[in-house]
């Protein structure tokens, strides 16, 4: 304030003495009026300072804030909160099928002389897949069938052989070795008449595994043979024929062993699948009762809704909440400092009319993405500054701006 108070009066002196100097082109005046004139300017501008000076002194008296305000540091202030806090896992995972089927033959395995399924198209559970090379089987079949007719006719001969040494034995006529011997061929016969029947079923369902049938209802994920090649169930690319069943997702991830303790059956999960921009709220169904020797964690599951866009092997964002805290004591992370004595904050106190900022220690608990929960130090409420606190003292004076 003073110091435009003495710009405006140093221009008026300049435009008054300008307008002189044009004047004395003019007219000439006399030197001395116009040093009486200056002098006249100078007791003016002198009086004037007086009363500056004057004011100042009276508003200083009057406004308690104005030595706050000149030394004061300008910073931000928030109110310390008390919300629920969560912490959680931050993982990577997959979304993986339930059911997986990776066909195999019911035999040994065969050529294959037919395929009646193509890459990515839905087969129900007991379909025909392939078919395999069984022309011995069916030789051996046929083979087998060919001799049961034969002990067929062969014990119909016996039968009735033993049935006329019967007759006649009861006539007396005959020897009773012959009669034992007939009965004997007879048992024989029947006896070779069952290992021939269990044969020719043996072989029959031999001649059925060559038919190569799908166990679940899903889709041709993979499909890794051609006709002409030897189908075995897996092969050089991995397996032959994998079909997928989506109607029962999972999300599988692996977590470190230090979690061990806290993570398990029940653990609330947070899905999050990036490729389609979508969320899900799971708990885990499945914890790894062991620990892996290779990456030292355990593998959990949780299932995941069938909506019809998602498709195995689809990465997913985990969220496994580890830890929670309700109505507990929150602060930004990023205002917490160290020193010596451990962690502290400023907050922002009024004392004797006068705002001012006080160091607070604090013990902190669990930190999670910009929030740290605080154990001690604070009660939640206070003003914490969250801008300018860097090189703040104790006790120094500050203006905090909400």
């Amino acid at each position: 304030m003073k110091t435009i108070f003495k710009s405006a009066f140093l221009l008026c002196i300049i435009s008054i003495a300008t307008a002189c100097g044009a004047g004395k082109k003019e007219k000439a005046g006399e030197l001395g009026d116009k040093k009486a004139k200056l002098a006249k300017f100078q007791e003016e501008y002198n009086k004037l300072g007086d009363d500056i000076r004057a004011l100042e002194a009276d508003i200083a008296k009057l406004d308690t804030n104005a030595e706050k305000n000149s030394n004061a540091r300008l910073v931000s202030v928030k109110p310390v909160v008390v919300s629920d806090f969560s912490h959680y896992i931050d993982l990577q995972g997959h979304i993986d099928a339930e059911n997986i089927s990776y066909v195999s033959p019911r035999g040994m395995g065969g050529q294959v002389k037919q395929i009646l399924i193509k890459k990515g198209q839905t087969v129900k559970k007991g379909q025909l897949l392939l078919r395999l090379d069984d022309a011995i089987v069916r030789q051996n079949l046929i083979a087998a069938r060919q001799g049961l007719e034969t002990i067929k006719t062969q014990l119909a001969f016996a039968k009735d052989i033993y049935q006329r040494r019967q007759n006649l034995w009861a006539q007396n006529i005959g020897s009773e070795v012959e009669l034992i011997t007939a009965k004997n061929n007879v048992q024989s016969l029947e006896n070779q008449l069952k290992a021939t029947q269990e044969n020719v079923q043996v072989v029959a369902e031999q001649l059925n595994t060559s038919n190569v049938y799908s166990d679940v209802t899903g889709f041709v994920d993979e499909l890794n043979v051609r006709v002409g090649e030897t189908f075995t169930g897996s092969g050089a690319m991995g397996p032959q024929i994998k079909i997928v069943n989506t109607s029962t997702l999972k999300v599988v991830a692996d977590i470190p062993e230090n979690y061990l303790g806290s993570v398990g059956l029940g653990s609330t999960v947070i899905i999050n699948v990036p490729d389609i921009n979508k969320n899900y709220t799971s708990t885990i169904s499945f914890s790894g009762a062991s620990i892996n020797s290779n990456t030292r964690g355990f593998t959990v599951e949780a299932k995941v809704p069938s909506d019809g866009v998602l498709i195995p092997n689809m990465l997913a964002t985990v969220r496994i909440l580890d830890y929670s805290a309700p109505k507990a004591v929150t602060v930004p992370v990023n205002v917490v400092q160290s020193d010596e004595n451990g962690k502290y904050v400023y907050v922002m106190a009024t004392e004797n009319g006068k705002q001012v900022a006080r160091k607070k220690v604090v013990v902190l608990g669990q930190v999670y993405g910009e929030n740290a929960e605080v154990k001690g130090g604070l009660k939640g409420g206070e003003s914490l500054i969250t801008e300018g606190y860097q090189s703040l003292y104790d006790g120094q004076m500050v203006n905090g701006v909400i």
